[in-house]
Protein backbone atom coordinates (compact mmCIF):
# COMPACT_ATOMS: atom_id res chain seq x y z
CA UNK A 1 0.00 0.00 0.00
CA UNK A 2 2.81 2.54 0.87
CA UNK A 3 4.48 1.81 -2.53
CA UNK A 4 1.00 2.20 -4.21
CA UNK A 5 0.83 5.87 -2.75
CA UNK A 6 3.96 6.70 -3.39
CA UNK A 7 3.91 5.59 -6.98
CA UNK A 8 0.34 7.64 -7.65
CA UNK A 9 2.16 10.88 -5.92
CA UNK A 10 5.06 10.59 -7.99
CA UNK A 11 2.59 9.84 -11.16
CA UNK A 12 1.23 13.62 -9.99
CA UNK A 13 4.27 14.92 -9.52
CA UNK A 14 5.16 13.98 -13.38
CA UNK A 15 2.26 15.28 -14.38
CA UNK A 16 2.58 18.89 -12.71
CA UNK A 17 5.93 19.36 -13.96
CA UNK A 18 5.18 18.20 -17.48
CA UNK A 19 2.40 20.67 -17.64
CA UNK A 20 4.89 23.44 -16.43
CA UNK A 21 7.76 22.00 -18.43
CA UNK A 22 10.03 24.46 -16.95
CA UNK A 23 13.54 24.11 -18.87
CA UNK A 24 16.27 23.91 -16.58
CA UNK A 25 18.71 21.93 -18.19
CA UNK A 26 20.27 23.04 -21.50
CA UNK A 27 22.92 20.86 -23.57
CA UNK A 28 25.03 22.42 -25.94
CA UNK A 29 26.24 20.32 -28.44
CA UNK A 30 28.93 22.04 -28.93
CA UNK A 31 30.83 19.69 -31.78
CA UNK A 32 30.70 16.37 -32.88
CA UNK A 33 34.37 16.21 -33.05
CA UNK A 34 36.45 13.66 -30.44
CA UNK A 35 39.83 12.90 -30.24
CA UNK A 36 38.85 9.13 -29.33
CA UNK A 37 37.13 6.65 -31.11
CA UNK A 38 35.10 4.62 -28.74
CA UNK A 39 33.45 1.61 -29.14
CA UNK A 40 30.42 2.23 -27.57
CA UNK A 41 29.77 6.17 -28.61
CA UNK A 42 26.07 6.38 -28.88
CA UNK A 43 26.37 10.20 -30.78
CA UNK A 44 28.96 8.67 -32.85
CA UNK A 45 31.16 11.25 -32.93
CA UNK A 46 34.20 11.29 -35.13
CA UNK A 47 37.91 12.80 -34.88
CA UNK A 48 37.02 13.55 -39.29
CA UNK A 49 33.53 14.97 -38.29
CA UNK A 50 32.55 16.90 -41.73
CA UNK A 51 30.34 19.14 -39.47
CA UNK A 52 31.87 22.14 -38.47
CA UNK A 53 31.68 23.43 -34.59
CA UNK A 54 28.55 25.36 -33.78
CA UNK A 55 29.81 29.22 -33.66
CA UNK A 56 29.84 30.59 -30.48
CA UNK A 57 27.94 33.66 -30.99
CA UNK A 58 24.93 31.52 -32.32
CA UNK A 59 24.52 29.49 -29.80
CA UNK A 60 24.51 32.73 -27.01
CA UNK A 61 21.90 34.14 -29.61
CA UNK A 62 19.82 31.24 -28.67
CA UNK A 63 20.28 31.46 -25.12
CA UNK A 64 19.12 35.22 -25.06
CA UNK A 65 15.50 33.94 -26.28
CA UNK A 66 15.04 32.46 -23.02
CA UNK A 67 12.80 34.10 -20.78
CA UNK A 68 12.45 34.32 -17.19
CA UNK A 69 15.31 32.05 -16.53
CA UNK A 70 15.38 29.54 -13.60
CA UNK A 71 17.62 30.11 -11.01
CA UNK A 72 18.68 26.22 -11.10
CA UNK A 73 19.29 26.98 -15.18
CA UNK A 74 22.57 24.61 -16.15
CA UNK A 75 24.28 25.08 -19.62
CA UNK A 76 25.40 21.77 -20.26
CA UNK A 77 28.46 21.92 -22.48
CA UNK A 78 28.76 18.98 -24.16
CA UNK A 79 29.90 17.20 -27.67
CA UNK A 80 32.16 15.64 -29.30
CA UNK A 81 35.05 16.34 -26.79
CA UNK A 82 34.38 19.87 -25.83
CA UNK A 83 37.98 20.43 -24.88
CA UNK A 84 39.20 20.42 -28.76
CA UNK A 85 37.50 23.67 -29.41
CA UNK A 86 39.91 26.10 -27.68
CA UNK A 87 37.09 29.32 -26.69
CA UNK A 88 35.46 27.12 -24.27
CA UNK A 89 36.67 29.24 -21.61
CA UNK A 90 34.93 32.23 -23.43
CA UNK A 91 31.67 30.19 -23.78
CA UNK A 92 31.57 29.71 -20.14
CA UNK A 93 32.12 33.28 -19.47
CA UNK A 94 29.57 34.74 -21.79
CA UNK A 95 27.21 32.30 -20.09
CA UNK A 96 27.80 33.55 -16.52
CA UNK A 97 27.13 36.98 -17.61
CA UNK A 98 24.00 35.71 -18.40
CA UNK A 99 23.65 35.07 -14.75
CA UNK A 100 23.29 31.13 -15.68
CA UNK A 101 25.39 28.33 -14.52
CA UNK A 102 27.36 26.03 -17.24
CA UNK A 103 28.92 22.46 -16.94
CA UNK A 104 30.50 20.32 -18.78
CA UNK A 105 30.97 16.23 -20.15
CA UNK A 106 34.39 15.60 -21.20
CA UNK A 107 36.26 12.42 -21.74
CA UNK A 108 39.23 13.63 -19.59
CA UNK A 109 42.34 13.35 -22.41
CA UNK A 110 43.00 17.49 -22.56
CA UNK A 111 42.18 17.89 -19.03
CA UNK A 112 45.14 18.42 -17.99
CA UNK A 113 46.34 21.41 -15.04
CA UNK A 114 46.49 24.83 -16.92
CA UNK A 115 42.88 23.99 -18.37
CA UNK A 116 41.69 22.95 -15.38
CA UNK A 117 42.57 26.62 -13.95
CA UNK A 118 41.44 28.42 -16.63
CA UNK A 119 38.11 26.14 -17.02
CA UNK A 120 37.19 27.16 -12.81
CA UNK A 121 38.56 30.89 -13.73
CA UNK A 122 35.73 30.81 -16.42
CA UNK A 123 32.87 29.91 -13.53
CA UNK A 124 33.25 25.93 -14.54
CA UNK A 125 30.52 24.87 -11.83
CA UNK A 126 29.93 21.10 -12.22
CA UNK A 127 32.20 18.98 -14.11
CA UNK A 128 31.64 15.11 -15.56
CA UNK A 129 34.39 12.37 -16.41
CA UNK A 130 33.73 9.35 -18.29
CA UNK A 131 35.40 6.23 -17.13
CA UNK A 132 35.05 3.05 -18.40
CA UNK A 133 37.15 0.30 -16.35
CA UNK A 134 40.56 -0.29 -15.22
CA UNK A 135 43.30 0.48 -17.14
CA UNK A 136 43.19 -2.14 -19.52
CA UNK A 137 39.61 -2.33 -20.50
CA UNK A 138 39.02 1.65 -20.47
CA UNK A 139 41.83 1.36 -23.34
CA UNK A 140 40.20 -1.08 -25.16
CA UNK A 141 36.51 0.87 -24.92
CA UNK A 142 38.76 4.49 -26.20
CA UNK A 143 40.72 2.65 -28.40
CA UNK A 144 43.79 4.65 -26.80
CA UNK A 145 46.90 3.55 -24.72
CA UNK A 146 47.11 6.79 -22.88
CA UNK A 147 43.26 7.44 -22.16
CA UNK A 148 43.65 6.02 -18.78
CA UNK A 149 46.40 7.63 -17.43
CA UNK A 150 45.10 11.01 -18.81
CA UNK A 151 41.37 10.52 -17.30
CA UNK A 152 42.93 9.38 -14.10
CA UNK A 153 44.77 12.94 -14.07
CA UNK A 154 41.73 14.86 -14.87
CA UNK A 155 39.92 12.64 -11.97
CA UNK A 156 42.23 14.08 -9.77
CA UNK A 157 42.56 17.83 -10.54
CA UNK A 158 38.47 17.67 -10.44
CA UNK A 159 38.38 16.05 -7.07
CA UNK A 160 41.19 18.56 -5.59
CA UNK A 161 38.54 21.10 -6.38
CA UNK A 162 35.49 21.33 -3.38
CA UNK A 163 33.83 24.02 -5.13
CA UNK A 164 33.20 21.75 -8.23
CA UNK A 165 30.16 19.79 -8.51
CA UNK A 166 31.66 16.58 -10.06
CA UNK A 167 31.06 13.14 -10.62
CA UNK A 168 32.29 10.55 -12.91
CA UNK A 169 29.70 8.23 -15.17
CA UNK A 170 30.93 4.52 -16.20
CA UNK A 171 29.37 2.67 -18.97
CA UNK A 172 28.50 -0.79 -17.17
CA UNK A 173 29.29 -3.66 -19.83
CA UNK A 174 30.10 -7.18 -20.43
CA UNK A 175 34.04 -6.13 -20.19
CA UNK A 176 33.99 -3.96 -17.29
CA UNK A 177 31.20 -5.73 -15.39
CA UNK A 178 33.72 -7.98 -13.08
CA UNK A 179 36.04 -4.93 -12.47
CA UNK A 180 33.09 -3.11 -10.73
CA UNK A 181 33.83 -3.35 -7.11
CA UNK A 182 37.89 -2.72 -7.91
CA UNK A 183 36.25 0.82 -9.51
CA UNK A 184 34.59 1.73 -6.98
CA UNK A 185 37.17 1.34 -4.49
CA UNK A 186 39.18 3.16 -6.65
CA UNK A 187 37.28 6.67 -6.86
CA UNK A 188 36.77 6.27 -3.46
CA UNK A 189 40.64 6.25 -2.95
CA UNK A 190 40.57 9.05 -5.59
CA UNK A 191 38.73 11.35 -3.39
CA UNK A 192 35.50 10.67 -6.10
CA UNK A 193 32.33 11.88 -4.20
CA UNK A 194 29.52 10.65 -6.65
CA UNK A 195 29.74 8.05 -9.28
CA UNK A 196 27.31 7.31 -11.70
CA UNK A 197 26.74 4.36 -13.76
CA UNK A 198 24.67 3.68 -16.81
CA UNK A 199 24.45 0.95 -19.40
CA UNK A 200 24.80 0.67 -23.75
CA UNK A 201 21.50 1.30 -25.27
CA UNK A 202 22.18 -0.03 -29.23
CA UNK A 203 22.33 3.52 -30.78
CA UNK A 204 25.18 5.47 -32.60
CA UNK A 205 28.23 2.89 -32.60
CA UNK A 206 27.27 0.80 -29.94
CA UNK A 207 24.68 -0.91 -32.39
CA UNK A 208 27.55 -2.70 -33.78
CA UNK A 209 28.95 -4.34 -30.41
CA UNK A 210 26.19 -6.16 -28.93
CA UNK A 211 29.17 -8.44 -27.40
CA UNK A 212 29.24 -5.43 -24.68
CA UNK A 213 25.40 -5.54 -23.69
CA UNK A 214 24.63 -6.94 -20.33
CA UNK A 215 22.92 -10.30 -19.71
CA UNK A 216 19.96 -9.98 -17.78
CA UNK A 217 21.95 -11.88 -14.85
CA UNK A 218 24.26 -9.11 -15.40
CA UNK A 219 22.19 -6.00 -15.53
CA UNK A 220 20.49 -7.43 -12.24
CA UNK A 221 23.73 -7.48 -10.63
CA UNK A 222 24.45 -4.22 -11.11
CA UNK A 223 20.89 -3.20 -9.46
CA UNK A 224 22.40 -5.25 -6.68
CA UNK A 225 25.57 -3.57 -6.85
CA UNK A 226 24.73 0.05 -6.49
CA UNK A 227 22.04 -0.88 -4.01
CA UNK A 228 24.37 -2.62 -1.33
CA UNK A 229 27.10 0.53 -2.50
CA UNK A 230 24.56 3.22 -1.93
CA UNK A 231 23.91 1.79 1.90
CA UNK A 232 27.74 1.91 2.14
CA UNK A 233 27.72 5.73 2.58
CA UNK A 234 31.60 7.10 1.05
CA UNK A 235 30.23 7.55 -2.08
CA UNK A 236 27.12 8.83 -4.05
CA UNK A 237 26.43 5.79 -5.97
CA UNK A 238 23.55 5.80 -8.60
CA UNK A 239 21.89 4.18 -11.83
CA UNK A 240 21.36 7.10 -14.44
CA UNK A 241 18.01 8.08 -15.57
CA UNK A 242 18.12 5.77 -18.62
CA UNK A 243 14.97 3.16 -17.59
CA UNK A 244 12.24 2.32 -15.33
CA UNK A 245 13.80 -0.32 -13.28
CA UNK A 246 10.85 -1.79 -11.16
CA UNK A 247 11.49 -3.04 -7.63
CA UNK A 248 14.76 -1.72 -7.56
CA UNK A 249 13.81 2.03 -7.82
CA UNK A 250 13.88 3.10 -4.76
CA UNK A 251 17.02 1.40 -4.23
CA UNK A 252 19.71 2.58 -6.95
CA UNK A 253 18.47 6.65 -6.89
CA UNK A 254 17.40 9.32 -5.08
CA UNK A 255 14.41 9.33 -6.54
CA UNK A 256 11.53 7.53 -8.97
CA UNK A 257 12.12 7.34 -12.49
CA UNK A 258 11.38 10.15 -14.66
CA UNK A 259 12.60 10.88 -18.04
CA UNK A 260 12.39 14.59 -18.31
CA UNK A 261 13.58 14.95 -21.75
CA UNK A 262 11.52 17.61 -23.61
CA UNK A 263 10.13 18.69 -19.79
CA UNK A 264 12.83 19.83 -17.96
CA UNK A 265 15.99 19.07 -20.23
CA UNK A 266 16.68 20.62 -23.52
CA UNK A 267 19.60 20.41 -26.10
CA UNK A 268 20.59 22.62 -28.73
CA UNK A 269 22.81 20.19 -31.52
CA UNK A 270 26.32 21.43 -33.30
CA UNK A 271 24.16 21.54 -36.46
CA UNK A 272 21.33 24.02 -34.60
CA UNK A 273 18.94 21.40 -33.93
CA UNK A 274 16.51 21.58 -31.41
CA UNK A 275 16.13 18.42 -29.41
CA UNK A 276 15.86 17.30 -26.01
CA UNK A 277 18.14 14.89 -24.89
CA UNK A 278 20.89 14.66 -27.35
CA UNK A 279 20.86 10.99 -27.43
CA UNK A 280 17.20 11.20 -28.92
CA UNK A 281 16.45 10.08 -32.45
CA UNK A 282 16.80 13.13 -34.90
CA UNK A 283 13.05 12.41 -36.30
CA UNK A 284 12.18 14.09 -32.78
CA UNK A 285 14.24 17.35 -33.71
CA UNK A 286 11.56 19.84 -32.38
CA UNK A 287 13.05 22.56 -35.18
CA UNK A 288 16.34 24.59 -35.52
CA UNK A 289 17.75 27.80 -33.79
CA UNK A 290 18.64 29.37 -37.94
CA UNK A 291 14.95 28.96 -38.33
CA UNK A 292 13.41 29.28 -35.32
CA UNK A 293 13.36 31.08 -31.83
CA UNK A 294 14.46 28.46 -29.43
CA UNK A 295 12.27 29.81 -26.07
CA UNK A 296 9.71 29.61 -28.74
CA UNK A 297 10.11 26.18 -29.72
CA UNK A 298 10.64 24.82 -26.42
CA UNK A 299 7.50 26.87 -25.11
CA UNK A 300 4.60 25.85 -27.88
CA UNK A 301 6.26 22.56 -29.11
CA UNK A 302 7.67 19.08 -27.97
CA UNK A 303 4.54 17.46 -27.88
CA UNK A 304 5.79 14.06 -28.66
CA UNK A 305 7.95 14.63 -25.44
CA UNK A 306 5.25 15.57 -23.05
CA UNK A 307 2.27 13.15 -24.48
CA UNK A 308 4.18 9.99 -24.16
CA UNK A 309 0.68 7.42 -24.58
CA UNK A 310 2.24 7.36 -28.48
CA UNK A 311 5.02 4.61 -26.75
CA UNK A 312 2.15 2.47 -25.26
CA UNK A 313 3.19 0.23 -28.65
CA UNK A 314 4.59 -3.22 -28.96
CA UNK A 315 5.70 -4.70 -25.38
CA UNK A 316 4.44 -1.44 -23.89
CA UNK A 317 1.18 -1.82 -25.02
CA UNK A 318 0.42 -4.62 -22.35
CA UNK A 319 2.60 -3.64 -19.26
CA UNK A 320 1.36 -3.22 -15.94
CA UNK A 321 4.11 -0.77 -15.08
CA UNK A 322 3.42 1.40 -18.41
CA UNK A 323 1.95 4.12 -15.89
CA UNK A 324 4.88 4.83 -13.97
CA UNK A 325 7.53 4.05 -16.90
CA UNK A 326 5.71 5.69 -19.88
CA UNK A 327 7.75 4.00 -22.60
CA UNK A 328 11.30 4.20 -20.95
CA UNK A 329 13.74 6.87 -21.62
CA UNK A 330 13.26 8.82 -24.51
CA UNK A 331 16.60 7.55 -25.92
CA UNK A 332 14.73 4.07 -26.13
CA UNK A 333 12.78 4.68 -29.36
CA UNK A 334 14.37 4.90 -32.29
CA UNK A 335 13.76 3.63 -35.75
CA UNK A 336 10.58 3.43 -36.71
CA UNK A 337 9.28 3.88 -32.96
CA UNK A 338 7.34 0.53 -33.22
CA UNK A 339 8.63 -0.98 -29.99
CA UNK A 340 11.16 -0.20 -27.06
CA UNK A 341 15.02 -0.74 -27.41
CA UNK A 342 15.36 -1.59 -24.26
CA UNK A 343 13.09 -2.41 -21.37
CA UNK A 344 14.85 -2.47 -17.96
CA UNK A 345 11.92 -3.95 -15.91
CA UNK A 346 12.24 -7.05 -18.14
CA UNK A 347 15.65 -7.57 -17.47
CA UNK A 348 15.13 -8.22 -13.50
CA UNK A 349 12.06 -10.14 -14.03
Amino acid sequence: MRNFVADFAYRELKRKLTDEHLLNYLFWECTTRCNLDCRHCGSDCSKNSLLKDMPKADFLKALDTIQDVPHNFMVVITGGEPLLRTDIEQCGMEIRKRGMRWSMVTNGYLYDEQRHVSLLNAGLGALTISLDGLEDTHNWMRKNDDSFEKVVRAIELAASSPRLNFDVVTCVNSRNYSELEKLRLFLTEKGVKAWRLFTIVPIGRARFHPELFLSNEQFEGLMDFISVSRQCGQMDVKFSCEGYVGSYETKVRDSRFFCRAGINIGSILADGSISACPNTDRSLVQGNIYNDNFYEVWQSRFEVFRDRSWTRTGQCSTCKDYKNCEGNGMHNWHGDMKNVLVCHKNKIM
